[in-house]
């Protein structure tokens, strides 16, 4: 299988540099990261991927089966890392991309030395002693109205998750990439990111990480940021004064400047 098709995986930035390899989130593709890439590849080796189903990945090597969960999605990284033989890796990851960062460093521990995740969420749903953000209603109902309109749903939705209402053409910008997305493939990589619990997993992380969390963001609240911060010892919070949930897009100087710190203080 060759994974670098599969995968749309593109390389850019400083040949044998410190790697950071960046990774998308539900809906969306390597293209979320055209603000900040060419920024963090003046220093930096980048490594830019399409999880399998997702943009211009191989779609026909898409399945199910191992799609409903993270594990298949940190099994692409895995295989992308040893495909180009990546090592010490600053894995960067956007929303659910930030959890499956945490599962790819523990099945292949070797090839990574730090994490950032930007709007991290370890579980949307609320219990009696968590706030993810939403109940186990909210879901149900966001679930039920994404499989049966998917196109209205996105529509409907990827303006709220951007947020920044002034700037109209970000949410049309995430709007289009959900649309993009085949619908039955977004329905189960909606329910694995939506129904995933990954609080246990944060546990085992042993290393440096960055919290990257704005200030304002509908799907990971503060309190989140603030539970995985506290469930990673020695990890950093950085707060960007930024709205939505993708400031990649919205604040892209904010979120290489917090990324290239972190790592410089890693080196």
């Amino acid at each position: 299988m060759d994974i670098r098709s599969r995968n749309n995986v593109t390389v850019t930035g400083q040949p044998g540099g410190p790697v950071l390899m960046l990774a998308h989130g539900f809906g969306c593709d390597q293209n979320m990261w055209r603000l900040v890439a060419p920024v963090l590849a003046e220093q930096y080796q980048v490594v830019l991927f399409d999880y399998v189903g997702s943009g211009r990945s191989d779609h026909s090597s898409w399945s199910e089966e191992r799609y409903a969960s993270l594990h298949g999605y940190a099994r692409d990284v895995v295989e992308i890392c040893d495909e180009l033989d990546l090592r010490d890796v600053v894995f960067v990851g956007h929303s659910v991309s930030a959890m499956v960062g945490v599962l790819a460093a523990e099945a292949a521990p070797r090839r990574f030395s730090s994490l950032v995740m930007v709007g991290p969420s370890p579980c949307y749903i609320d219990d009696e002693s968590y706030r993810g953000g939403f109940s186990a209603d909210d879901i149900d109902e966001l679930l039920e109205s994404l499989e049966s309109n998917y196109l209205g749903w996105s529509a409907t939705m990827a303006p709220v998750i951007m947020g920044n209402p002034e700037r109209p053409e970000l949410g049309e910008e995430l709007t289009n990439s959900f649309c993009a997305t085949d619908p039955d493939i977004a329905r189960v990589f909606a329910r694995t990111t939506f129904l995933s619990d990954s609080r246990e997993d944060l546990k085992a992380v042993k290393l440096p990480t960055l919290v990257l969390e704005c200030s304002q963001d509908v799907i990971a609240p503060p309190e989140v940021g603030a539970f995985v911060h506290a469930a990673i010892p020695g990890s950093r919070l950085v707060t960007l004064d930024a709205n939505g949930h993708c400031p990649q897009l919205s604040a892209p100087e904010a979120t290489a400047e917090a990324i290239i710190a972190f790592v410089r203080d890693q080196r």
